[in-house]
């Protein structure tokens, strides 16, 4: 019976073992699912809408091929389509039966501009700075390069062959070319991951290796109870005479003393030994030997049994580490419960955000290395790439004043380490502003910086027009989150505690007549102060020109105005703003006669940039302020607070 319970044990094994094994190769599906993009005409670009990635569930796998370095970007839909305003290029979109559909999209000329229903991505009151610049980067935008766009909320490159892992959302597309003057990759693919696993599969197998030893032992028990049943196969020995005592003094004397002769090592005489009979001398030795014989007659069983357990265990453990997580039931998958966070709703209209925080995070550290490149090599073109407005203008007098003193300070690397607040205007039109505050974790000595950086256009990048160190004891408004976006406070608007417009004309207001101002309540201390040590700076001039006898020949005047840029602000959650103003304070030095002149002595910086030392009518010095305050909201008691500031010198000129 028990050899019956082993093959039934073997052929249970093998089913179980045969079955495990179909579920990975015979009866295992594809691991994923490819669809092609098949192109007709050709274009410099390839725009696949987000519902081609999202034909199927999964993370999607991009898979481009051809000849060159390829790139890939992904943004959203609304962004790349006014990227692509004025080029060629296919879009593949999801046709009505599921497949793909490929539309050759070409750029319309002016006739059909004028005819068009559907609005330019910028915004018609914001014309271009200059025509002639204009025309020539409309001219330059059939060949544009899509390498190093702020547009992007991604990108990859590779060469002739491009793989990118992506999980596009909702309203965001993939732009596939070369470098925008040759036509696009046309071997495109992509791909969606497939669940193949077979959770079966591990516990089949190892069912069938237990099984399986299981059958090995009952065949080892069943040829062990075999043996043991069928009895001896041999006759045992008779019975044995019975055995007496010798009397050795009947025994002839030479015999007797043989026998009485003490032994060779001094040991008794042993009566058995002068028995001569060889069945009697060999007898124990052939016992030990039947004994070893039977001894290892009975552990024969045994040891075929290990030897035969030894494979069962290697083929158990064989089959338990070749299974891969996919082969065995998953029962710790359960969806985390999120941690509860502080509920914002979003306004019915509400924009989507200018950038991502990870996009504002790359942009950011992208402008501080550009400028820290340029600044090295005072390459005040490639600064420009990267500043406008009065953060470029300080950077001019920089860099000329660094060209004629060597030793002059190169300016401080915006820090890029802690990025803690990215505030990005919520729109989709142009021009675009993003504020941030970013802070160094290595260097102390580093103070945080506010900046606004700005985006002309869809073909621009972000350019940061303002810029200023946050005070050590300024607190930073509550802002909204970056994922939602804020919106512009326009000039003249009447919801602040006074409009944007406004603040740099009071601020200034306060500097002039420090008490006598009616502004002066508005601000808090940090800004008082500020007032107070640029009224203190000028009479240290005064001073100074009393000190070297110049108080009779000369006479000075000061004026601080607000700048020709136009304030920057944006909303924060107590219904307040964050306003971004400029200032230029003008120093003025003339002669009070005809005989006097205006003599530099030792300050070197009016020296390097007038290239004289001494001035018959007076020398004009300005300087650069770049403020930001906190304004509270109409009706509220709190005061205007200074976040940050900053000062350059602007220009030294002599008066003509």
């Amino acid at each position: 019976m028990r050899f019956v319970w082993a093959v039934v044990a073997f052929v249970l094994a093998a089913g179980l073992i045969g079955a495990g094994i179909a579920q990975r190769t015979v009866f295992m599906g594809p691991s994923s699912q490819k669809v092609s993009v098949e192109v007709d005409q050709p274009a410099p670009f390839v725009l696949m809408d987000g519902e081609v990635l999202r034909e199927n569930p999964g993370a999607q796998t991009l898979l481009v091929r051809g000849d060159g370095d390829i790139f890939a970007a992904y943004g959203r839909t609304a962004d790349m389509e006014a990227w692509l305003a004025d080029a060629d290029y296919n879009h593949v979109t999801v046709g009505d039966e599921g497949g793909l559909d490929v539309e050759h999209v070409t750029v319309q000329s002016s006739e059909d501009d004028s005819d068009a229903a559907t609005p330019t991505p910028a915004p018609a009151e914001t014309p271009a700075a200059d025509g002639a610049a204009a025309d020539d980067a409309t001219a330059d935008q059939a060949g544009r390069s899509p390498v190093g766009s702020d547009l992007w909320l991604d990108s990859f490159t590779d060469t002739d062959s491009l793989i990118a892992d992506m999980q596009v959302p909702d309203g965001v597309s993939v732009l596939i070319a070369y470098d925008g003057t040759q036509d696009a990759p046309d071997d495109i693919a992509v791909s969606w991951p497939l669940d193949n696993s077979t959770p079966l599969a591990g516990p089949l197998l190892t069912a069938g290796a237990i099984v399986l030893a299981v059958g090995l032992v009952l065949y080892v028990l069943a040829i062990r109870h075999q043996r043991r049943g069928r009895g001896p196969r041999r006759k045992g020995l008779g019975p044995l005479p019975a055995t007496e005592p010798i009397d050795v003094a009947q025994l002839p004397p030479a015999d007797r003393a043989a026998i009485e002769s003490p032994a060779p090592h001094g040991g008794a005489p042993s009566a058995d030994a002068a028995d001569g009979s060889s069945g009697e001398a060999n007898g124990p030795s052939g016992d030990r030997a039947g004994e070893k014989r039977s001894e290892n007659r009975a552990q024969l069983p045994w040891r075929r049994g290990r030897m035969l357990a030894l494979p069962v265990v290697a083929l158990t453990a064989v089959l338990a580490t070749g299974c891969s997580p996919d082969s065995w039931p998953q029962f710790d998958q359960a969806s985390p419960t999120p941690s509860p966070s502080e509920t914002v709703i979003a306004p019915e209209n509400q924009k989507p955000p200018a950038v991502t925080e990870a996009q504002a995070k790359r942009i950011l550290q992208e402008a501080s290395a550009t400028l820290a490149e340029a600044d090295t090599a005072m390459d005040i073109d490639l600064a420009g790439t990267r500043l406008d407005g009065p953060a470029l203008a300080a950077r001019k007098t920089e860099y000329a004043l660094r060209t004629a003193v060597p030793e002059t300070p190169v300016p401080a690397v915006i820090p890029t380490d802690d990025v803690e607040v990215v505030l990005p205007e919520a729109t989709d039109r142009w021009p675009r502003t993003v504020l941030m505050l970013s802070k160094s974790e290595g260097d102390d000595t580093v103070p945080p910086v506010i900046l606004t950086m700005s985006q002309q256009d869809p073909w621009s990048n972000y350019k940061v027009t303002n810029m200023a160190e946050m005070s050590a004891d300024a607190v930073f408004p509550d802002v909204a989150a970056s994922w939602l976006g804020t919106s512009l406070v326009p000039a003249d608007s009447a919801f602040l505690g006074l409009p944007p417009g406004e603040l740099a004309a009071a601020f200034s207001d306060v500097v002039d007549a420090a008490e006598q101002s009616p502004s002066y309540g508005l601000f808090d201390d940090n800004a008082l102060n500020l007032a107070k040590s640029i009224r203190d700076s000028r009479q240290a001039v005064v001073q100074n020109l009393a000190d070297n006898g110049a108080a009779e020949t000369s006479q000075t005047s000061f004026d601080i105005v607000p700048a020709d840029s136009a304030p920057v602000s944006m909303t924060t959650l107590g219904s307040g703003a964050i306003v971004s103003v400029s200032l230029i304070d003008t120093e003025s030095v003339t002669p009070t006669s005809a005989d006097a002149v205006i003599r530099f002595g030792d300050n070197v910086q009016a020296k390097a940039l007038t290239g004289v030392t001494e001035s018959a009518k007076g020398v004009t010095t300005k300087y650069e302020f770049q403020l930001f305050f906190s304004v509270p909201a109409q009706g509220s008691t709190e005061q205007i607070k200074l976040l940050a500031v900053r000062q350059d010198l602007l220009s030294v000129e002599v008066i003509k």
